[in-house]
């Protein structure tokens, strides 16, 4: 009988747990017109860039010579030259980080969030779960994206050669990095929860990379810039190897680590209501 007891009062293991709220919230995810309104968005995102490249004048015409450049840059730039550096997959962190920061307040905004860490109080339950939910999502938005990228790049009429394999380490890496830039999302929301304009602003300043080509334009176009999560995700170029995507690997999950560790240390120490 005392065997009986221990199990039926057993605390359900971290992956019980953390199956349950991930449940949770991929149902919420694929059943509010949230993820597929982002997902067209990214979509239309290179049509748009590729009638600025053609249709364009001064620095915006004739920025692209390859139709893969809607999809990633020729080489890692960590300082922007002209608009064709920067209009690729990369802007999908941009948008991926407000819709991030839509979830997360709709989380504290409807009370979901007092009613969740009143029965569950595993904190770092919920960053887990909210950075694999965003880190998915960016990676779906990733696949418009490049589906979407496909097909404004043939109706620029530029040449579709490449490396295959550079591209698909450049596409994987991006992919990839959805992990850390998700996590760093979620870290941002928990601190500024009551604060929606201030995470929307902030996703938005740190997905455009701003900080780091700052530090770039002092310090040099440098590799060394990688640590970041910016700086590996130009990394994922259209001369990316296998040495690319390690980084992008090594560099996602360490700050997905790191960001989770202080948020769950956030929530934690403060109100969270």
């Amino acid at each position: 009988m005392e065997n009986v007891a221990m199990l039926q009062f057993e605390k359900p293991s971290f992956f019980k747990r953390l199956k349950g709220m991930l449940g949770v919230d991929f149902y919420r995810l694929f059943h509010t017109p949230l993820l597929y309104i982002f997902l067209v968005i990214a979509a239309l995102i290179p049509a748009l860039v590729s009638m600025g490249a053609m249709g364009g004048e001064g620095e915006t015409a004739g920025m692209f010579s390859n139709a893969w450049q809607i999809i990633a840059a020729s080489k890692p730039l960590y300082i922007i030259n002209d608009m064709g550096d920067y209009a690729n997959m990369n802007m999908v962190f941009i948008f991926g980080g407000i819709m991030i920061s839509i979830f997360i307040g709709h989380d504290y905004k409807s009370g979901y969030v007092k009613q969740l860490f009143t029965t569950h109080s595993k904190k770092e339950d919920y960053m887990i779960s909210k950075s694999l939910l965003g880190a998915f999502s960016m990676v779906c938005m990733c696949g418009t994206y490049l589906i979407g990228g496909m097909i404004a790049g043939a109706g620029t009429g530029l040449p579709f050669t490449i490396n295959a394999g550079s591209l698909i380490c450049a596409i994987l890496g991006k992919m990839i990095m959805s992990l850390g830039w998700a996590s760093l999302y979620t870290f941002i929301n928990v601190i500024f929860r009551s604060k929606f304009g201030i995470s929307i602003a902030l996703c938005f300043v740190l997905g455009t990379g701003i900080p780091v080509i700052g530090a770039a334009a002092v310090i040099g176009n440098t590799p060394a810039l990688n640590i970041f999560l910016y700086g590996s995700s130009v990394y994922a170029c259209l001369t990316s190897n296998a040495l690319t995507l390690f980084i992008c690997l090594m560099n996602s999950v360490v700050w997905a680590v790191v960001y989770n560790v202080l948020g769950t240390l956030i929530l934690n120490k403060r109100d969270c209501y």
